[in-house]
């Protein structure tokens, strides 16, 4: 049934989105490991567990014939080193205990994807919208102009995930079998750079047998969440799954405060803006949903 089948959605989501938003603890984990071995281990470690959930889910097909289609497999290039930019700034961001700005980044994505559909593809912003997108970026220039600097982990972070995001809408395949590709283009980087450290002596992989293991686990808590947000994603209207991302961030924020990052008054100014801005994106995205099932409605009546 369609209730069901919306909870079902919704639990998924839910996984997704407290996975993604307790990943910081797993990165102050292996904070021992240099940066760049982490992401190594995160791309090489992806791809059986992917290879794994790929075979259950018979997507095999869909894999293959990304690979095949030239267009397709252009983009994915593109996009897989989007995501490893994402994904090294993100692991860095944690190990350097700058977790609020990582926390941040994903407050303003969503936000800066409005704009970039303003922009690029010529959607028009409501007022509710070019509210919020006004009050993130006052957020963003107070904690500027407060003495903390430009956040440029926030503004990569956020800035290479839209850039992901606007490249995967330009091709026709799914969450799994895209991130499967672009780990495998990834992977003779990673397995190449892994195999300098072992030369050279300075792999942390197979000298201490936990943070191995540790290692070896960054392939599932990397596919898991994506896997929930595949199944959520066909079950859930968008402006439901718009809703429910800044759960991720929310917890990130709980994290950086648990492992005592210093809250200064210009990241409180900042987070105060950001959330005012998440509030109006929130009532809006439900205001305009409940404004096109009323349209349905009277369609179908």
């Amino acid at each position: 049934s369609d209730e069901e089948r919306t909870r079902n959605g919704l639990i998924a989501a839910l996984g997704a989105y407290f996975l993604w938003g307790i990943f910081p603890i797993y990165f102050k984990v292996v904070q021992d490991v240099p940066a760049l071995e982490v992401l190594a281990h995160r791309v090489v470690w992806a791809i059986p567990f992917g290879a794994l959930i790929i075979a259950m889910r018979g997507q095999w097909r869909e894999v293959f014939a990304a690979l095949a289609n030239r267009r397709t497999f252009l983009f994915l290039t593109l996009s897989s080193l989007l995501i490893a930019i994402n994904w090294f700034v993100y692991i860095y961001a944690v190990q350097n205990d700058q977790v609020f700005q990582a926390s941040l980044g994903y407050y303003i994505n969503p936000l800066l994807n409005v704009l970039v559909g303003v922009m690029f593809f010529g959607e028009r912003l409501r007022r509710p919208q070019t509210g919020a997108v006004m009050l993130a970026a006052a957020g963003v220039s107070v904690l500027a102009a407060g003495g903390s600097g430009v956040p440029w982990i926030s503004l990569i972070l956020a800035t290479s995930f839209t850039c992901y995001a606007v490249i995967r809408k330009q091709v026709a395949v799914g969450g799994m079998p895209g991130l499967f590709v672009e780990t495998l283009l990834l992977l003779p980087v990673g397995l190449l750079y892994l195999a300098v450290l072992f030369a050279d002596g300075e792999a942390v992989f197979l000298r201490d047998m936990r943070m191995s293991l540790l290692l070896l686990l960054a392939g599932p808590f990397t596919v898991v969440p994506l896997l929930f947000f595949a199944l959520a994603a066909r079950r859930l209207m968008l402006t439901t799954i718009g809703i429910l991302q800044f759960i991720a961030p929310s917890i990130q924020f709980g994290i950086a405060v648990l492992y005592g990052e210093v809250l200064t008054w210009p990241h409180i100014a900042c987070f105060s803006c950001i959330w005012m801005a998440i509030g109006l994106f929130v009532w809006d995205a439900f205001r305009e949903s409940r404004r096109i099932q009323a349209l349905r409605r009277g369609a179908a009546a």
